[in-house]
């Protein structure tokens, strides 16, 4: 198996480090001095109604010192930029990186610091909450990973990553795979988060924004080069859990900043591009941000 860096061992990243480790990977997550001395000491514990309670060693450090074969980026968007000074270039070398944020603007960015590097666009499908330093709790009845290039490196990590119980796809396809992941959660973001209730609610009270919502980027993504229908994701959204919550709305309920800049701002500034309207997005966009940064 490859060795692992985890940036960010939260809730995705805590997560998969942890059942990495448990499938008999070398896993070092990348943190704060703090998480850092609780993972040194207590490992990282999973709880999982899909997957298991379990408790497993990881290394932890504050910086990675030494090579590895893949690294998982997986801080939230608005930390990226200050994390990023845990990877030295020189150490990440020509690693695979794999970055798991919200959005669709941050591989070009990852790939511009990291010239030596594979960057794979890829998403992950997870609810999933780092509810103490080295706990996590995975809430949803699923856990799936699309890699959006192929390749033998990727195709390795891929089977490691199903070795460990997590359902993978490989795709050549990187604007589809950004893009399908993206018109559902920003849709699921901004509903839930303003209206502070969970998936079955707002797509049932607020039906016809969810509607024109998808529709609206679901376009976008169209003119990006995506294979995404609006209907596809307007069903995937019907299908999740009624309970289920964005990791937006539970930023905005603990007082945390917001992705909304890399999730919708992606959109709209998208949008722009190619002169497409999306005034629902827009005016969820506008809502949150007088409500959250005023």
């Amino acid at each position: 198996m490859d060795d692992v860096a985890v940036l960010g061992p939260g809730g995705v990243g805590g997560l998969l480090g942890a059942l990495l480790a448990r499938a008999g990977a070398t896993v070092t997550c990348l943190a704060g001095p703090t998480t850092v001395a609780v993972l040194d000491k207590q490992g990282i514990r999973v709880e999982s109604a899909l997957l298991g309670d379990f408790t497993v060693a990881v290394r932890a450090t504050e910086r990675l010192a030494d090579p590895v074969g893949v690294v998982l980026v997986t801080v939230k968007a608005t930390q990226l930029d200050d994390a990023l000074d845990r990877l030295p270039t020189d150490v990440v070398g020509n690693a695979l990186v794999v970055p798991l944020l919200n959005g669709v603007e941050h591989v070009d960015a990852l790939r511009e610091r990291y010239p030596d590097a594979t960057v794979v666009p890829a998403t992950v499908r997870v609810e999933s909450t780092r509810t103490a330093p080295g706990v996590i709790h995975h809430g949803s009845p699923f856990l799936a990973v699309e890699l959006g290039e192929d390749g033998a490196a990727i195709r390795r990590f891929a089977a490691q990553l199903e070795q460990a119980g997590v359902t993978v796809r490989v795709s050549d396809d990187a604007a589809t795979v950004l893009w399908s992941k993206l018109a559902f959660l920003a849709a699921l973001a901004l509903l839930t988060t303003a209206a502070q209730a969970p998936a079955g609610e707002v797509r049932e009270k607020r039906r016809d924004d969810l509607v024109a919502m998808v529709g609206e980027i679901a376009a976008v993504a169209q003119a990006e080069g995506a294979q995404v229908q609006a209907d596809g994701v307007v069903t995937f959204f019907d299908g999740i859990p009624a309970g289920m919550r964005s990791s937006m709305q539970r930023d905005a309920e603990a007082g945390n900043r917001l992705e909304l800049d890399a999730i919708a701002g992606a959109v709209v500034r998208a949008a722009g591009r190619h002169g497409i309207p999306v005034p629902v997005v827009s005016r969820y966009v506008d809502e949150l941000r007088g409500r959250y940064t005023s």
